[in-house]
């Protein structure tokens, strides 16, 4: 599988880029997790985006949070989200090496200083096989279970452990707040398409 990975800022990004990005991420995010979330929001204009790409497909995918970025209270430091990696490109050490190819453009902008992450809970030993620590407890958000994460230094070369997969029952009234949610998505894309 050779997949080559960029590094954008949004402003690099073309209409093209943005749609498959904000396809994957409520393909992953939305539909897959059944979350009826926002996810398009305004820090997308101040990060960086990794896409990663096989034969021109985007396959992964995360944003690079740059410090002081997001929220009243922004954070010192830099963090990595909306880490997904579509589900027939899994099992394949991909979301390892979008993590290894975030954190590692982390420490070459942002130097030492510590990555955060909030991470699903049922991916704390992936995170902790990266070298992240826990430094919160457990929390909702957005329906899901989350868990906030540090990197204080490196990169842990072990290999990720074998991650159960997740099967939810779905729910009519859960598929079709997705559907709406995602023809939303599509429309905005759409519209910002038109207007550019």
């Amino acid at each position: 599988m050779t997949v080559k990975f960029t590094i954008k800022n949004f402003d690099e990004l073309t209409n093209v880029d943005v749609y498959y990005i904000l396809q994957a991420r409520s393909q992953v995010f939305v539909v897959e997790q059944h979350c009826a979330y926002q996810d398009i929001d305004e820090i997308d204009f101040d990060c960086l985006h990794l896409v990663a790409h096989m034969d021109k497909t985007l396959v992964g995918y995360c944003r690079i949070i740059p410090p002081n970025i997001g929220g009243v209270a922004a954070n010192p430091n830099p963090r990595i989200g909306r880490v997904l990696v579509l589900p027939e490109y899994r099992r394949n050490g991909l979301a390892r090496d979008i993590m290894i190819h975030a954190i590692k453009h982390c420490r070459s902008k942002y130097g030492k200083k510590p990555i955060k992450i909030a991470a699903q809970t049922y991916l704390l030993a992936f995170y902790q096989s990266l070298g992240f620590e826990s430094i919160s407890e457990p929390y909702e958000q957005d329906g899901l279970e989350h868990i906030d994460m540090v990197l204080q230094q490196g990169i842990k070369k072990a290999k990720s452990p074998a991650m159960p997969a997740i099967s939810k029952g779905i729910s009519t009234k859960t598929l079709l707040m997705n559907l709406v949610f995602f023809i939303i998505a599509v429309a905005i894309v759409g519209l910002l398409y038109l207007l550019i």
